[in-house]
């Protein structure tokens, strides 16, 4: 017989001693359904309800404490007690009093962090570009909403923006602050959420509102003209790249310089720094001086200190006998966070969504939702003036009757049935009937039924009024161009930051060591250039030129001397001799166009060494000007290889002659004439691009042709062609002095 098959009992193990609350069991499972629920949760909650921005330019934290500072009257009221509000925003924001304080501190007005800032306080609030001037605590400082705080509210009961629950369900919040302006690109903003960040740089508040106004008229605005470049709190200057800017207004990514001002005291031999770049500390600066003139990479240094106060930045920096205050400047700039990068990352949430957005598509979405919060205002007037006029309808059906009115109230026997009565009496509802029935027997008279007759008709045009906007976009940007215009008149201040343009800035390169020794440099007229050392010209022979090629100019030098390159698209070239190797008289040389990175199609006209660049360079143009400029107009503090600009195109230049004391010149022309001048005549000029001045009188059809020396001009009779004054006609030129073998500059 079969056995009967026993039930396994089941064993209960001990709980392991070591496990408390938890299952005794590995519970195994995909490491995605995982991250879905337990990682996704917290990194969405970060992204948003945390770190990112919304379309007005706040994160939830910036929302709850100027929305709680609005509900306790402090837009209008005194300043209260720091502590005091934060004890407030804890309703709305239950993550701490220090994390809600430090919220404050960044908006208000002493800590300098925005360009606008939203807080009115009192106190020590700290400097956002002090890392060790720490604000005071909540209980020693006063606060109260900033005047531009209005702009965010004004809205906010006209129904423009939708409330939701706080975090218990005891009070109603806003979701979005309806600015009347972009203040997502005029304020300051960044965080860092899971998996991405956001950094957002203010702009200038008069150029945000020109932009949109600009944007609401004409979609295809080309924002640029109208929005420089950023502003930021702490100043400083803009190095201004256009295609870097273009880039960031296209794509919402990129990176602005931003470089520290400076002033030198030359009684006192030192440098006052009062701007630093927004990203940067006074301590990081310090510090990184300090490390730099430890490791003997800044000499130029006896001290440096901070003497910064509530007042404002300053850092001072006293310097060696001697120094370049300028050079010093620009070698701190590359080496210091005295310059610095601001990057930009226009990362912000669009209906719950982090989209990074390029400026221009980010005024587009603020727009379109600030059109929908002017049109959510419009019709909630609309529903509230249609409401009133609805009672005061029924007034007027019973004031037409007030006797029977009357009469119905007095006979009606209980009070509940005072409503009914009366709308059976005149044919009116109920919100009309009760309307009727709160009015005090002291208005019952004349004046008061005649004012409300007339306050009827005049809502019927204001109601026809806010139906008509609501349905023509036009009259709801219009709107929108108004308020823009408000904002703009009441609150816009100069700029802080300066622009410079990226061109226009000397950078530091640290000099090389280069040997120096006399060389002698060949220039063909094909622009073909040679360096050669005495010992080698000395050992060469005949100098090779290319075929249809020849000798140009030549000059004595040393290897460490500048040299310059004219080119006939009036630009300049400039470089030092010890970048061209060592050559010999039996090479062609170096062919200047390619060797330098000349234009297309562009060549070079004269060679001229500026040695200390005093004295003077002459240009001859063809239509007899002389232009007589300074050598120092060419001569720049940083390594610029290429000057544009130097000199006039408005005639074709025929010579260049360097002046380094006045003496005569002679010109003669095609007629053929000749005029013999003295340089003295010749008023120096500043600017490069001058067209001189006339010196020789050409009659139609006829041009300069040469310059040269009275000695060189084989003019025989000299007094004959000489001038007192300028400009001049000359002098024909008679057949013994007319030289066959005459000289040219060129």
């Amino acid at each position: 017989m079969a056995k009967k098959k026993t039930e396994e009992k089941t064993v209960h193990r001990p709980a392991d001693p070591n496990v408390m609350g938890l299952r005794g069991t590995v519970v195994e499972q995909p490491i995605t359904r995982t991250l879905d629920e337990n990682y996704m949760p917290y990194a969405m909650s970060v992204i948003v309800s945390r770190a990112i921005p919304e379309i007005d330019g706040f994160k939830p934290s910036h929302r709850k404490l100027l929305y709680t500072m609005y509900k306790m009257g402090l837009l209008t009221g005194g300043r209260t007690k720091s502590a005091n509000i934060v004890g407030q925003t804890m309703r709305l924001n239950p993550h701490g009093d220090q994390a809600i304080y430090e919220t404050m501190v960044r908006l208000a007005k002493g800590n300098e962090s925005l360009l606008h800032p939203f807080v009115d306080s009192k106190g020590n609030f700290g400097k956002v570009y002090s890392r060790d001037m720490a604000y005071a605590a909540s209980r020693y400082t006063e606060a109260k909403l900033a005047p531009i705080c209005a702009e965010l509210f004004r809205d906010l009961d006209c129904d423009a923006v939708d409330f939701v629950d706080n975090y218990d369900n005891t009070t109603k919040e806003p979701t979005l602050l309806p600015t009347t302006y972009p203040n997502v690109l005029v304020s300051a903003n960044q965080g860092i959420a899971v998996g991405m960040a956001s950094q957002i740089c203010g702009f200038n508040l008069a150029e945000v509102c020109d932009t949109t106004i600009a944007l609401l008229k004409n979609p295809d605005h080309d924002i640029a003209s109208t929005l420089l470049a950023p502003d930021f709190p702490t100043g400083g200057q803009l190095v201004c790249d256009p295609a870097e800017l273009a880039e960031i207004y296209r794509t919402g990514r990129g990176g602005v310089k931003v470089r520290a001002r400076w002033r030198y005291d030359k009684k006192e031999n030192l440098i006052e720094i009062f701007e630093i770049p927004y990203s940067t500390s006074i301590e990081v600066i310090l510090d990184k001086v300090a490390e730099l003139v430890k490791a003997g990479k800044v000499k130029e240094i006896s001290d440096m200190r901070d003497e910064s106060d509530l007042s404002g930045l300053k850092l001072t920096i006293d310097l060696k006998r001697g120094v370049d205050p300028e050079k010093l400047m620009q070698k701190l700039y590359k080496l210091t966070p005295l310059q610095d990068t601001f990057s930009c990352n226009f990362n912000i949430l669009i209906a719950g969504m982090p989209r990074v957005l390029g400026v221009k598509a980010l005024l587009e979405e603020w727009i379109a939702w600030r059109t929908e919060c002017v049109r959510r205002r419009v019709y909630f007037i609309l529903s509230r003036k249609k409401e009133k006029l609805h009672l005061l309808l029924g007034l007027k059906r019973i004031l037409l009757d007030i006797d029977k009115a009357i009469a119905i109230i007095r006979e009606t026997e209980e009070e509940a049935e005072v409503i009914p009565n009366l709308m059976i009496g005149f044919g009116i509802d109920e919100k009309q009937a009760e309307y009727v029935a709160e009015i005090k027997l002291r208005n019952i008279n004349k004046e008061y039924i005649l004012k409300r007759v007339q306050e009827t008709e005049s809502l019927q045009g204001e109601i026809q009024d806010l139906e008509d906007t609501l349905q023509k976009p036009a009259r709801i940007r219009r709107i929108m161009v108004e308020e823009l215009t408000q904002v703009r008149k009441k609150y816009a201040q100069p700029r802080k930051t300066e622009i410079i343009y990226s061109h226009e800035v000397e950078e530091y390169r640290e000099e090389e060591q280069v040997e120096d020794y006399p060389v002698t440099v060949f220039l063909s007229r094909e622009g073909y250039f040679k360096k050669i050392t005495p010992q080698s010209l000395r050992m060469s022979g005949e100098q090779k030129y290319k075929e249809g090629d020849g000798p140009g100019q030549q000059a004595e030098a040393t290897n460490a001397a500048e040299v310059m390159f004219f080119t006939d698209r009036c630009q300049v070239y400039k470089t030092r001799l010890s970048e061209f190797g060592d050559s010999k008289a039996s090479v062609l040389g170096d062919y200047l166009p390619a060797k330098l990175g000349m234009d297309e199609g562009e060549s070079v006209v004269y060679m001229v060494l500026p040695g200390d660049y005093s004295g003077h360079l002459l240009f001859f143009f063809e239509n007899g000007k002389i232009a007589r400029v300074e050598m120092k107009a060419y001569a720049t503090v940083s390594n610029r290889r290429k000057l544009t600009g130097a000199y006039s195109d408005k005639s074709r230049l025929v010579a260049i002659l360097p002046l380094a004391e006045d003496r005569e010149l002679a010109l003669l022309s095609t007629e053929p004439r000749a005029l013999i001048f003295h340089t003295s005549l010749l008023l120096p000029k500043a600017t490069r691009s001058t067209q001189g001045v006339a010196v020789m009188t050409l009659k139609p059809k006829y041009q300069l042709q040469r310059v040269c020396t009275p000695e060189e001009s084989g003019i025989v009779n000299l007094p004959r062609y000489r001038a007192r004054s300028i400009p001049g006609t000359g002098a024909l030129l008679r057949p013994e002095d007319r030289g066959e073998e005459q000289l040219t500059l060129l």
